[in-house]
């Protein structure tokens, strides 16, 4: 289950995506998500789908890959279905004794089913296509603005940049740990779902200690290479926009307005 937490790591390759602004993927991925919520009908998820299949096979990232990462969220994906599915009142659909499931509930778990996936899909698109120093410098461009009433663009994008690459070295941590645990007899995939967790508590202790380890590390190196923010700190290469990140902006203006012509007249 560990390893199959792809999101934060960065899949090197040489797509359209790849060599795109970070700030084009940024808007982009944002947006996307945005307006996942506000789709109302199936023909919405209908072009979400295609939007979303055309990227993926723009980012030249296996299938089998992304798909991969969905694997690590299956719980939650269960869990919110189950709860649309169950909780949601309306008309009978099928009722055994207690169990109540209505066509609204129906509706509402199968919505809710993709509009988490494709979250997950698109944001993880993102991030296999952007390093973490271009989404660092995508964050702190777009958040530009912010500086004037003080707010400390470099230093908060850096932390998010920081926090993403930290997702996969912490899993991969983890699964250290854990194998080096079932080698001392330790029992972590019996049992049902309230001992599976209760199990992995004692991995809590010694990845705390390596994360607040690394963090000290990692601190120690900026400071030995004098890092002191982004006061008076320049870029080795500059982001500018060219013509197809233009052609991008674009395409995502186009996909906004027929995402909303759905909502409104379908």
């Amino acid at each position: 289950m560990i390893r199959d937490i792809t999101i934060g790591q960065y899949y090197p390759s040489n797509s359209i995506l790849h060599k795109l602004d970070p700030r084009v993927k940024l808007v982009g991925t944002l947006l996307y998500i945005i307006l996942l919520f506000f789709i109302k009908n199936y023909y919405g998820y209908v072009l979400a789908a295609v939007f979303l299949g055309i990227i993926i096979k723009l980012s030249k990232v296996p299938i089998k890959y992304i798909l991969r990462g969905l694997k690590a969220v299956i719980f939650l994906l269960l869990f919110m279905v189950a709860f649309n599915l169950f909780f949601t009142p309306g008309t009978d659909a099928i009722k055994i004794g207690f169990v109540d499931i209505t066509w609204e509930g129906i509706e509402s778990a199968i919505l809710m089913g993709l509009r988490l996936i494709f979250l997950i899909l698109g944001s993880s698109i993102m991030t296999f296509t952007t390093t973490p120093n271009q989404l660092t410098d995508g964050l702190e461009k777009l958040m530009g603005p912010l500086k004037k009433i003080k707010v400390p663009v470099h230093e908060i994008s850096m932390m998010m940049s920081i926090a993403l690459r930290f997702i996969p070295i912490l899993m991969e941590e983890t699964d250290k740990i854990m194998k080096a645990q079932m080698a001392r007899g330790a029992d972590f995939e019996s049992g049902g779902l309230i001992k599976r967790a209760k199990n992995l508590i004692p991995l809590l202790v010694p990845l705390f200690v390596s994360a607040f380890r690394r963090a000290n590390d990692l601190a120690m190196a900026m400071e030995a290479r004098c890092y002191r923010g982004g006061v008076g700190r320049t870029k080795m290469k500059p982001l500018k926009y060219t013509g197809k990140d233009i052609i991008v902006y674009l395409i995502l203006i186009l996909y906004v307005a027929a995402i909303i012509t759905i909502n409104k007249y379908l």
